[in-house]
């Protein structure tokens, strides 16, 4: 989901794309196809480092494709830790997109606010600094015919951006376990092979 969404924000004429992870393997694919890239793991603060890349702490837009699953260093789950980022790192009467998922009820979270769906967030910050948030399920319909047509004339090439690899149906539970541990491809099933044949 984001390297899809950084490959759009190219698509859409960002000067600058910055993907933040703690995945090395997805550093690496978004720096692939021209991205920048923060590596969370080595620590710092997302200001701090994102000063590093632009000489100005602050970006214009910023995007949260994580959710509900976010977590910290250390692999702990902090579902708030993006957003309260984002807010951070989104200049004042800035946009910050949540495509993430935010679940209502999480009966597996760690405490009895987070199973309700309910995080604790800087909001006063967002307020503050004027930002406009838009999220909930993507409108697919309202997009789709336009990626497409940028698909089919080459304007964006999503299956670079998201190392799309073409597996049989056999090879299927091997995916999913790939994808279960964060490998930065998107498998494509091909279970008659015919993806092969029209190559």
């Amino acid at each position: 989901m984001g390297l899809a969404a950084a490959a759009s924000a190219q698509l859409l004429g960002a000067a600058v794309v910055i993907v933040s992870d703690f995945n090395k393997e997805r550093l690496a694919q978004a720096a692939s196809f021209g991205c920048e890239t923060i590596d969370l793991s080595q620590g710092g603060t997302i200001t701090g480092r994102i000063e590093q890349l632009l000489r100005v702490p602050e970006v214009d837009c910023s995007v949260d494709c994580v959710g509900f699953e976010a977590r910290q260093k250390g692999g702990q789950e902090q579902p708030a830790t993006v957003l309260n980022q984002l807010m951070q790192a989104t200049r004042a009467a800035g946009r910050i997109g949540i495509p993430g998922l935010y679940v209502t009820a999480d009966p597996g979270a760690k405490d009895a606010a987070a199973k309700e769906g309910n995080h604790s967030l800087h909001f006063g910050l967002g307020w503050a600094k004027s930002h406009a948030f838009f999220s909930g399920q993507t409108p697919v319909l309202k997009y789709n015919r336009a990626l497409m047509m940028a698909i089919l004339h080459d304007r964006i090439r999503i299956a670079n951006a998201l190392n799309a690899t073409v597996i049989s149906l056999d090879a299927a539970p091997e995916g999913y376990a790939e994808f279960d541990k964060g490998v930065a491809r998107k498998f494509v099933m091909d279970p008659h092979g015919s993806l092969k044949k029209a190559a």
